[in-house]
């Protein structure tokens, strides 16, 4: 009984293979788009796409274009197409501004854009774009349902950009360019101004200035030197319990001795006519 009960599914997912390869090959456009459509109800992306594939061409501007354009989007972003379905939605949206989908198909082309966007350490061009498409969707549906997802997508974005930011400025630092590790952390802390890596970023704005200084030709050092105290003030004045203050108080006390002797030095060079 139990043998025959599996022969009896075999058979039905072969005959259902068989008729999917039919239509698809041979089927006549109406039977395609009916088939389609119901691979699509039934979750069967994949099938639903290659079907979809062969109907477009042959709809052009009849008036299920509309439905079939969006169910498209809608199977490549079931199937983790991302880069699919937001070149679907961004055509959706374009061609039907006016649908009764634009909602969903704004909100779907966003959290493509966002799925596809990579970890921090990696190109964030689509980064961008599904920021982009987070705010429009956000301004254009405030009361939509999917408001609070959408700006926890947008921060979140914002977070990995200032990441991405934070880490080339920290990379100079740690291959010691410490004056292109200035300038970028510099740069950093203008274009975030409430970002959460602002004290550590602080921090190695101090640390670059410091090896910077200390490092120095005799004619560059006291300019160097007094930069780096102040990037230490600068630290302590906007976070004065930073536990990470105790650990550069030693560095700082360096550069007071260091600028001292600096100007010592300068002064008898400058005296002696040299």
């Amino acid at each position: 009984m139990k043998r025959f009960s599996i022969l009896i599914v075999i058979t039905i997912l072969l005959s259902a293979c068989s008729e999917y390869q039919k239509v698809l090959n041979k089927g006549k456009v109406e039977d395609q788009y009916k088939l389609a459509t119901q691979y699509f109800e039934e979750g069967k992306f994949n099938k639903s796409i290659q079907l979809f594939e062969k109907v477009i061409p042959k709809y052009g501007s009849k008036p299920q274009m509309e439905r079939i354009q969006y169910m498209v989007a809608e199977a490549n972003y079931n199937t983790k197409s991302y880069d699919l379905s937001s070149y679907y939605f961004n055509k959706f949206i374009a061609n039907y501004p006016t649908s009764s989908k634009l909602e969903e198909a704004t909100y779907f082309l966003a959290h493509s854009y966002y799925l596809s966007s990579p970890k921090s350490s990696r190109d964030q061009a689509n980064t961008g774009k599904a920021l982009t498409a987070l705010q429009n969707f956000i301004d254009k549906f405030p009361q939509s349902d999917k408001i609070e997802l959408a700006n926890k997508y947008y921060d979140e974005l914002v977070n990995r950009l200032e990441k991405k930011s934070f880490d080339i400025a920290k990379q100079y630092y740690i291959t010691e360019k410490y004056t292109a590790s200035l300038m970028a952390f510099d740069i950093f802390i203008e274009d975030n101004f409430g970002t959460k890596y602002k004290e550590e970023a602080l921090v190695y704005k101090f640390l670059a200035a410091y090896e910077l200084g200390m490092k120095s030709i005799i004619t560059k050092k006291e300019q160097r030197l007094e930069e780096a105290i102040a990037n230490y003030n600068r630290l302590k004045k906007g976070f004065p319990e930073s536990e990470r203050l105790k650990d550069l108080s030693s560095k700082f006390e360096d550069l007071n001795k260091e600028l001292k002797t600096t100007k010592e030095i300068y002064a008898k060079f400058t005296n002696n006519g040299l």
